[in-house]
């Protein structure tokens, strides 16, 4: 994990939110090459299950909602971590997070539980005393709700249908930690299924194959991921039943999702505190009724990091000097998630083929990120994009100038292929927008 983490600063992936002033812990920053991992990310799982599926529909809410919102939900009353404090270094600790009951850092006494609201205050006004105080979202499931009748009433959609959102939420995490896996500022990735209440097992069913397999189509091991059933006495005040879909990260199994049955509690209950009818009508049938709500619920965040953890690769590689080896550290992300697709490398500086490397890159970006470097030999301009998960690197040389072709390296296996010029584009396209049949 030390490793991944220098790797992320070093390289531009991901380093703390405001560094220079000392950093703020559990906020942390996106770099050139993070924003598009994420950004890849966060399209392949918009193309999956929002674009290509006929009974979903979108949705980017505000961050900011009416007080009342969070009333309504049950947040105010019942959004809360038990927290103890040390006596000694005042430093304050989540209980269940807790192996035994002295303070892990210093050893010292540990105040009795108590509770805290983990939601982050703001106020909406121009002056103070006229202010109204709120709350940063703790989770973008609400607005869906509160928007339900908007939605299927202005884009005529049916039950069984989804709304979905990706965007951030904001959680005073008592004690944030493992790098950006539990942070104070996070991105999620949510849809709310709506569904008749006797067809909710069936849906339930169903969405766990579906979340399942993007996981694997990400490329993560299958032996590294695990379904996890809350125990009913644990499930949230608002929930039916919850699995979650955890991955081994070093520090151990994390949940990288969640799937709850929320029934008809949310609806409801910003029907009764609004005074608006939230119930959906059925003009077949003739029928009113308040839909179940199925809720797969992925963290952007969460998954980013379980891409990198399982892409981070080291291997003994052979030198130039006869029976040396180095270590080549190569981050294996899929082709579809890499933030750079393609780096172009001119053999060489001089005799021409900077320029022609240039102009094969320029054409290239119009159609995904690619990079340009011609800084040092070209073995190490290799190890760099390895580094950064780059799937290939088109290397201009003489035959480029006088046979109009190209050496295209792999970087997973480092194997090389000699291709006209004019066939790189659709050659790397073709391996970088892999699709899978929906189902």
């Amino acid at each position: 994990m030390d490793k991944l983490v220098s790797l992320c600063k070093r390289k531009g992936f991901i380093f703390q939110s405001s560094g220079i002033y000392g950093g703020v812990n559990g906020c942390w920053d996106f770099g050139p090459l993070g924003v598009e991992l994420k950004r890849n990310l966060k399209n392949d799982w918009w193309y999956n299950f929002v674009q290509v599926r006929d009974n979903m529909v979108g949705l980017d809410a505000s961050i900011i909602m009416h007080p009342d919102v969070w009333k309504a939900s049950g947040h105010v009353d019942a959004f809360h971590d038990i927290v103890v404090d040390c006596k000694e270094c005042k430093k304050r600790f989540r209980e269940d997070h807790l192996e035994s009951k002295v303070c892990p850092e210093c050893g010292g006494e540990l105040t009795e539980p108590k509770q805290f609201n983990s939601m982050l205050r703001t106020q909406l006004g121009v002056s103070e005393d006229t202010a109204v105080n709120t709350y940063l979202r703790p989770e973008t499931c609400q607005s869906i709700f509160v928007d339900f009748k908007e939605i299927y009433s202005s884009y005529r959609v049916k039950v069984p249908f989804g709304i979905a959102q990706i965007g951030k939420a904001f959680r005073n995490e008592v004690n944030p930690r493992n790098f950006i896996f539990r942070s104070r500022e996070f991105e999620q990735m949510e849809i709310e299924f709506f569904c008749r209440e006797e067809s909710e097992e069936e849906w339930f069913s169903w969405w766990q194959k579906e979340i399942w397999q993007w996981y694997l189509d990400l490329g993560i091991a299958e032996s590294k991921l695990r379904w996890y059933e809350h125990p009913k006495e644990s499930l949230a005040h608002y929930s039916k039943r919850t699995v979650d879909v955890e991955y081994e990260f070093p520090f151990g199994w994390g949940e990288l999702q969640g799937l709850a049955n929320r029934g008809t509690f949310d609806l409801t209950a910003h029907s009764k505190a609004s005074g608006k009818d939230l119930a959906f009508f059925d003009q077949e049938q003739n029928e009113r009724y308040i839909p179940t709500v199925l809720e797969p619920s992925a963290g952007a965040d969460r998954t980013t990091l379980a891409v990198l953890c399982e892409a981070y690769d080291e291997e003994e590689v052979p030198t130039s000097k006869e029976g040396e080896t180095e270590t080549r550290v190569v981050m294996r992300l899929h082709p579809k998630l890499a933030p750079i697709k393609a780096a172009v490398l001119p053999l060489v500086k001089k005799d021409g083929l900077a320029e022609l490397a240039q102009d094969l890159e320029a054409k290239l970006r119009r159609k995904f990120p690619t990079y340009y470097d011609h800084s040092g030999a070209i073995g190490r301009r290799y190890r760099r994009q390895d580094e950064i998960g780059t799937p290939f690197c088109v290397t201009v040389d003489f035959d480029t100038k006088e046979k109009g072709t190209v050496t295209v390296r792999e970087r997973d296996s480092m194997a090389q292929v000699t291709i006209p010029i004019e066939e790189v584009t659709a050659y790397i396209e073709k391996r970088v927008t892999l699709e899978r049949p929906i189902g």
